[in-house]
């Protein structure tokens, strides 16, 4: 059985978990799953009824993204993307937090939610409000990821970890609708940069969902 991930395009926890197998060079088909329609099937591999949902070559089903991680990591630990020591993995999991808790109930559910799902799902004209709160909110977490990057050269340290591919996920997201101040934020672009010229990456960099194009820079590393 091929190892399969049931994913959303725009879905930042669904694009972490990509990142991490293909850092690990772990071959995974994928099937989008409108989460919305409640599958009753669906439902029976996780009853939360969200992505990602991840099922191994041997059957065995994972939930929850930052679950599937540490799983991979502990299965295929090369290579190492959580950190070597207690300090690192703590501080690898506190970045994670910030941008899948933070950064998602800031910037990303308001803009993925009000500028595509409503359109989508045909619930109305998009909340102003919160599209200008969120970009509003995400010159904080840039300002903080170039906090982070003039102390560092990845977001915990030395090494590209898991949190450089939360941030890159959620990132990679709002890219995709044209939201992210780059101009703004030449450190935090340059971090970018360097993730999106990884071959993790250009799966991510070619998703094309219809009817709703990225900008034409979306695909390229160099911007």
């Amino acid at each position: 059985m091929t190892r399969t991930l049931y994913h959303l395009w725009l879905s930042p926890h669904s694009r972490k978990v990509r990142l991490t197998l293909a850092e690990k060079n772990l071959p995974f088909n994928m099937v989008a799953e409108q989460t919305w329609e409640r599958r009753r099937d669906f439902l029976a591999l996780n009853p939360t009824g969200e992505v990602p949902v991840l099922i191994e070559e041997d059957n065995t089903v994972l939930s929850e993204s930052m679950a599937i991680c540490e799983y991979l990591e502990e299965k295929h630990p090369e290579p190492n993307l959580i950190g070597e020591n207690p300090y690192d993995r703590a501080e690898v999991r506190r970045l994670v937090a910030w941008f899948d808790k933070k950064f998602d109930e800031e910037v990303t559910c308001k803009l993925v939610n009000e500028k595509v799902m409503k359109r989508f799902l045909g619930l109305g004209e998009p909340d102003s409000r919160e599209i200008r709160a969120a970009k509003t909110n995400i010159h904080t977490h840039l300002n903080y990821i170039t906090f982070l990057t003039d102390r560092r050269f990845w977001l915990a340290g030395d090494k590209i970890s898991l949190a450089d591919f939360a941030a890159a996920a959620h990132l990679s997201c709002i890219d995709y609708l044209g939201d992210v101040p780059w101009i703004d934020h030449v450190s935090a672009k340059n971090w970018y940069a360097r993730i999106k010229s990884r071959p993790s990456f250009r799966q991510i960099l070619s998703d094309a969902i219809p009817g709703l194009p990225a900008p034409k820079y979306y695909s390229d590393p160099d911007f």
